[in-house]
């Protein structure tokens, strides 16, 4: 398998189940904000999955149960993200296409 692109370089602009997990290790301090992974092999890749799965856990992977400073973070990071995929000029669309 091939490494990860990294998330600035997915597609929709990071907003997959890949990127919801990067950004959900910045939320939770398991890697600074902002890395991008890139290059990362699938086996890297899953440990950063357990790594995040583990640390929902407390929360019932439920954003609603997060305490207020990792909603706070939470809600700033993913909002972020979405702003960013929407814009026009990203050329991201929230309309589902045949494949979806």
């Amino acid at each position: 398998m091939q490494p990860y692109p990294g998330l600035t370089h997915e597609d929709n602009h990071g907003i997959t189940l890949i990127g919801r997990l990067i950004r959900d290790a910045w939320v939770f301090g398991i890697v600074p904000e902002g890395t991008d992974f890139a290059g990362k092999s699938p086996g890297e890749m899953q440990n950063l999955f357990e790594k995040v799965h583990l640390a929902w856990e407390p929360y019932g992977q439920l954003p609603s149960r997060l305490p207020p400073e990792l909603a706070q973070r939470h809600g700033r990071i993913h909002g972020e993200a979405i702003a960013k995929a929407k814009a026009k000029a990203e050329g991201w669309s929230a309309e589902l296409g045949e494949d979806d």
